[in-house]
């Protein structure tokens, strides 16, 4: 197949330089040339110590102890990158941007903005790590935090890390037991908290989930509480965050060089089928994944300004604020993505000249279906990228894109996880954008698509697999002395290969398509369907708001299920309609059994669709056993499906 066989949407500028090429370049004049982005991918992985090496070394990464060597086991589990090294995060972060550069913008939904320079930023960083060590922290300790994504968050997050603390964040969002299930498990030292948060026009008062959470926190310190609405809000037995960045001003910004794989912070999994696994990665691993990532596959660097609507609950915050490793200026942005309007992602990109714009594939779904045009409203001329991530984005999402955002903008839809807490199918400004495919392997993921046999698989749907180690894969699972839950998580199904649980498949040109979850998978007469597909069928349809499939198969008569939320039709109303598409664009086997309307659709805390609890519960799995509420945004919309189940 040829790259006139799929719509081309985006082609990279020859004349315009780049990180990527720029990287090309470096490496040509000690060496190693390569001609396309294909052939260095190629090279990335073959030699694993030559391409992480050239990280370190292009990046100039501030080793305190030099490395022995680049890696020492290739093992998977159990690699060992750059063995004998010291460094600290914090360091490369705040080491770039004269003091008056900006570093961080920040925007909150009412209206509220402020602006951080690197000077700022790293003056209450040093305050703030004063702070700490007044409270006790030191390395190794962990530091936890209940914060929206703004300033006060990550100048706590940095100061913890200079110190060789391990962080830990979740949204106010959150629940108290979503929020004590995640920091129990890791003994905290200092608990970081606001007051209160503004989300979707209204404000919320936090203090009474501060207080049930740390009573069940017994390593507990101190609470540091952030009068985050500014309206005099103090609880007892707290110390104010201002207060003490006031009363440490004038303190030296230090780091503590800690090893390359000691624990920066502590990311879960979504927790929906049991306590959530606490995924630890390290300071080192970190620092080169999101270099390359962010200078060379996202092209960021000093005058950019970066963009990714996130919470603090959410692997994304932790790579948004990476871009001060390049140098990047920073946007956050705390509210809600859809009050007063669609637009107001689209006005904030316009306010601040956003370089590269970070959203998620369902909010570009609903900016399609509202019918927005962003480009006629806003000036976007110095939007460069629209990146995409939390689940594929459609063909139909693609053009949207493309036609409302503009045709010069480069689409990266990209997909990783919280497990890396990256992306390892990606995009790269020197490569094309076809349409509803991501362009690239990213450089030093070996990614592939296996078959049942663990065979590699040439433009075929497969499992995806990662079969060489990266620098940021989880040092341990928090609690896992043995190893055995990792090993269980990823290993289990090909032995020393990562097996990631999508569906995936890889074009000729190298680009890929993700079909969505693997263990959710439609199979209908021997037909394998990621519900991706599905969903991007049934919710084209006008009235249909959410989704959720479920395949049966193997449970009483295997039927095929679609659950619909609705707005302002009936089903009887979209029904036929649906059985049309579904026949037509997918197949006659992929036509529910049933569609039943349903007010909500069960998504966990980070908004992703719960399609494999709900399949347990419908097979008769015990409830509790199936899915842990606290782990839901909505733990109410389960009943339907549990009504389903006993009838």
């Amino acid at each position: 197949m040829t790259d006139t066989d799929v719509e081309l949407l985006w082609r990279p500028d020859p004349t315009r330089d780049n990180g990527m090429t720029a990287f090309r370049a470096w490496l040509a004049d000690r060496g190693h040339s390569f001609d396309d982005y294909e052939s260095l991918w190629e090279w990335s992985v073959a030699d694993l110590e030559g391409f992480w090496g050239a990280i370190a070394s292009y990046f100039d990464v501030q080793f305190h102890t030099a490395p022995e060597r680049v890696l020492g086991s290739a093992d998977m589990p159990g690699a060992q990158w750059f063995p004998g090294s010291t460094l600290n995060y914090a360091e490369h972060a705040l080491r770039r941007g004269a003091d008056d550069d900006l570093a961080v913008i920040f925007h909150r939904e009412d209206g509220f903005a402020s602006s951080l320079t690197f000077g700022a930023l790293r003056s209450r960083v040093a305050a703030f790590r004063a702070a700490l060590a007044s409270l006790g922290v030191s390395e190794g300790d962990r530091v936890v935090a209940l914060v929206p994504n703004a300033p006060e968050a990550l100048i706590a997050f940095l100061a913890a890390a200079s110190l060789g603390a391990t962080w830990s964040s979740c949204s106010p969002d959150f629940g108290a037991r979503a929020v004590a299930d995640r920091f129990t498990q890791i003994s905290p030292t200092v608990f970081v908290a606001v007051s209160g948060y503004v989300y979707n026009g209204r404000s919320f008062d936090c203090r009474p989930v501060v207080e049930e959470i740390r009573s069940q926190i017994p390593s507990l310190r101190a609470t540091v509480l952030i009068d985050y609405l500014d309206n005099g809000a103090t609880l007892p037995d707290t110390h104010s965050f201002a207060d003490l960045v006031s009363a440490h001003q004038g303190a030296p910004l230090e780091f503590t060089p800690v090893p390359f794989d000691h624990p920066l912070w502590v990311l879960y999994s979504s927790g929906t089928t049991g306590l959530p696994k606490g995924i630890v990665q390290g300071h080192g691993g970190i620092v080169v994944e999101h270099l390359k990532m962010l200078a060379l596959h996202s092209d960021l660097g000093p005058g950019d300004r970066f963009f990714w609507f996130t919470t603090t609950g959410w692997m994304m915050w932790n790579y948004l604020v990476g871009g001060l490793l390049v140098g990047t200026t920073i946007v956050l942005y705390d509210g809600s993505p859809a009050y007063p309007s669609l637009n107001t992602l689209w006005h904030l990109a316009e306010q601040h000249r956003v370089t590269y714009f970070g959203t998620s594939a369902p909010y570009v779904q609903s900016c399609l279906k509202e019918g927005l045009d962003p480009s006629s409203r806003y000036d976007l001329t110095g939007l460069r990228v629209v990146g995409s991530t939390g689940a594929p984005l459609t063909p139909e999402g693609f053009r949207w894109i493309a036609a409302a955002v503009g045709k010069d903008v480069q689409i990266a839809s990209v997909s990783g996880g919280t497990d890396l807490c990256t992306a390892f199918v990606a995009a790269s400004p020197d490569r094309p954008v076809w349409l509803g495919e991501l362009s690239c392997r990213a450089l030093g993921a070996a990614v592939y698509a296996f078959d049942e046999a663990g065979v590699a698989l040439d433009d075929a749907v497969g499992e995806l697999v990662i079969t060489k180690p990266m620098p940021s894969m989880p040092v341990f699972f928090w609690g896992d002395d043995s190893g055995e839950r990792l090993r269980d998580a990823y290993f289990d199904t090909y032995p020393g290969i990562w097996r990631h649980g999508d569906w995936i498949r890889i074009t000729p040109r190298g680009s890929a398509v993700i079909y969505g979850r693997s263990d959710s998978t439609l199979n209908r007469g021997g037909v394998r369907m990621g519900t991706s597909e599905f969903y991007r069928v049934v919710e084209s349809i006008p009235g249909v708001v959410d989704s959720l499939v479920i395949d049966t198969s193997g449970v009483s008569e295997g039927e095929l299920l679609c659950f619909v939320v609705l707005d302002g039709v009936t089903l009887a109303d979209v029904e036929p309609l649906l059985r049309q598409e579904l026949r037509s664009s997918l197949s006659p086997r992929h036509v529910p059994n049933r569609f039943v309307a349903v007010a909500e659709i069960p998504r966990t805390l980070n908004g992703k669709k719960c399609e494999v609890p709900v399949k347990k519960i419908l097979a008769g799995a015990d409830p509790d056993k199936a899915v842990s509420r606290g782990a839901l945004r909505n733990p109410e919309s389960l009943q339907p499906f549990l009504d389903l189940a006993s009838g």
